[in-house]
């Protein structure tokens, strides 16, 4: 009989299983797919990335970077393997999503104190479980956790990006490059389109007309949520079609903002650029920077086509928005990540209202771990608020219940550096991420953690 049960083999059920079983404890992981999908993944493989295979920035003194050194200090398995399967990005850490996932997937079937079970879970279970189940949790398990927390969910919409074949971009017009010359390739890790002021306006007139996907059935709201026929969208992850209703200018200073990228053709800053990432290691698919959208397929194929450089471009994923949810934290869950009237129970990932992927495997490393210190009579840890990931878990659990939104890693959730701190961000950011590590290091020692 397992120790512990972990519902959802996305990034933080995948993170926290192992974390639990390398402690020594038996752990069941449930995933229903391939069994029962989703309609936003496209494998059975745990782990899957959706939305966009950058995990985000990999300098210290940014708030990812910190974050991922945090969990690197605590051992993380994802990240490891995400390293492991990197493909060139900047300053960014982005994989080969399939690798990424056939690697996770191998390491903890192959795991002897794990065993992956293929099934749908639909009533939360007595005993030591973690309920990871991810922006898609099902129905049936939706209700279970409705019940449990006695209140609706919350959610918000999200969206993925169109992901394009290599071969098919025109660089005749396209150029590589990465901004101000930054990037691991001579070449620059980026490939980009730049448009002038005739061609950005007229793409953005088309994009703003443009026809949008219906909503599926098990996307359309529930009651006690936005009111039918709404869309209530995460700021982190705008539709482009959405944003770009925001003002002419919109995507010009967001996603298509060409600071510190020159064509080489005219050597002049282009008046708008669309960056494509490596999305696989062979390189042979490239992801659309910031472009989620909801629009239909044949319009994605029209107005996309629009951009210079992409006239003939090959599609190989379309983009789809789907439906996230998560649940009230403030009032159902302690920094430790345990549930409120519940000690043996403890929620990671997306559900808790942690935003990205960085964030869904450090919360399913620390719920992990969590989980398996109770399991063995020992406290659990609560991280300093002074850490990235402490700060996080502070955020959701005791965030005001008006204007609860998901978060992600930024320095603004920190604690104050103290008296007199050195003026602009890029000046504190090294000082909170020295700080961050040196209080993490200290708390895992006394906790011997590490």
């Amino acid at each position: 009989m397992a120790d512990i049960r972990v519902i959802g083999g996305g990034l933080a059920g995948s993170e926290a299983a192992w974390q639990a079983a390398e402690r020594g404890h038996k752990v069941q992981l449930y995933e229903m797919r391939p069994v029962r999908e989703t309609g936003a993944h496209t494998s059975g493989y745990l782990a899957e990335l959706v939305c966009s295979n950058s995990l985000g920035s990999k300098l210290p003194d940014r708030a990812p970077g910190l974050l991922k050194a945090e969990i690197m200090l605590m051992n993380s398995l994802l990240l490891r393997i995400a390293h492991e399967n990197a493909v060139p990005a900047g300053d960014a850490l982005a994989v080969d999503r399939e690798r990424f996932a056939q690697s996770v997937t191998h390491a903890l079937v192959s795991h002897p104190n794990i065993d992956v079970i293929r099934r749908e879970v639909e009533n939360i279970p007595l005993g030591f479980t973690i309920v990871a189940s991810g922006p898609l949790t099902s129905p049936a398990l939706s209700d279970s956790i409705k019940v449990l927390t006695g209140r609706n969910h919350l959610y918000f919409y999200d969206a993925t990006a169109p992901i394009i074949n290599r071969d098919s971009i025109d660089l005749n017009i396209a150029f590589r490059g990465s901004r101000f010359g930054r990037g691991e390739l001579d070449q620059g890790d980026y490939i980009n389109c730049p448009l002038n002021e005739t061609e950005y306006r007229n793409f953005i007139n088309a994009l703003v007309s443009a026809d949008r996907i219906e909503r599926k059935d098990f996307e359309r709201d529930v009651d006690g949520g936005v009111k039918a026929g709404s869309h209530h969208y995460f700021e982190g992850c705008l539709p482009v079609e959405v944003l770009s209703r925001r003002g002419e200018q919109a995507l010009a200073y967001g996603p298509m903002r060409p600071v510190g990228l020159y064509d080489p053709r005219t050597n002049r800053k282009p008046y708008a650029v669309l960056q494509l990432r490596q999305d696989n290691l062979a390189a042979s698919l490239y992801n659309m920077v910031g472009f989620q959208t909801n629009l239909t397929f044949a319009e994605q194929y029209r107005v996309f086509r629009m951009i210079p450089g992409l006239d003939n471009a090959v599609f190989e994923r379309y983009g789809q928005m789907h439906r996230n949810t998560f649940i009230f934290s403030p009032a159902n869950l302690k920094p430790s990540l345990q549930f409120h009237n519940r000690d043996d129970l403890f929620f990671a990932g997306q559900i808790t209202g942690v935003e990205g992927y960085v964030g869904n495997i450090a919360t399913g490393l620390l719920a992990g771990t969590n989980a398996a210190r109770a399991a063995s009579n020992h406290a659990p840890l609560r991280l300093p608020t002074t850490t990235m990931l402490g700060a996080l878990c502070e955020y959701i659990t005791n965030a005001a219940a008006a204007d609860f939104q998901p978060m992600k890693a930024i320095f603004g959730i920190l604690p104050a550096l103290g008296l007199d701190p050195p003026r602009g961000k890029r000046n504190r950011a090294p000082l909170y991420a020295k700080r961050a590590i040196e209080d993490l290091t200290s708390y895992l020692r006394e906790t011997k953690e590490i």
